[in-house]
């Protein structure tokens, strides 16, 4: 199953809704692909909802550390949204919960950037 996505642009911050699998493949090549897209058209505030994202291995794993360095490193911010149990359990195992702002609520999500900016 490839991985669909879909942007919204919420507050100034672009939301991908992100449905299927990040595995070792077209699909991580499509997420890194996307990102730098946004990162070019000077989207610097991203927020990856995995909510229906389902398996991500270790390539896709990768993908998701590549992309909160090329966002940090284009001096934006890279935030996650809605893990699924899988994907959690992978980030704490991996220790990369503590590397990342993980948020179950879109709104709070979305009013961090603006903390940020204060």
């Amino acid at each position: 199953m490839a991985i669909f996505i879909v942007e919204k642009l919420i507050d100034d911050v672009m939301m991908l809704d992100m449905r299927g699998r990040i595995t070792l493949g077209p699909e991580t090549e499509t997420v890194r692909t996307k990102l730098k897209e946004l990162l070019t058209a000077g989207h610097h505030q991203i927020i990856l909802n995995l909510g229906e994202v389902t398996y991500l291995d270790s390539v896709g794993l990768g993908t998701l550390i590549g992309a909160y360095t090329s966002t940090t490193n284009a001096g934006g911010s890279l935030k996650l949204l809605h893990l699924p149990r899988g994907v959690q359990q992978l980030l704490q195992v991996t220790r990369l919960s503590t590397v990342f702002e993980i948020y179950e609520d879109l709104a709070t999500a979305v009013a961090s950037f603006k903390k940020e900016e204060e």
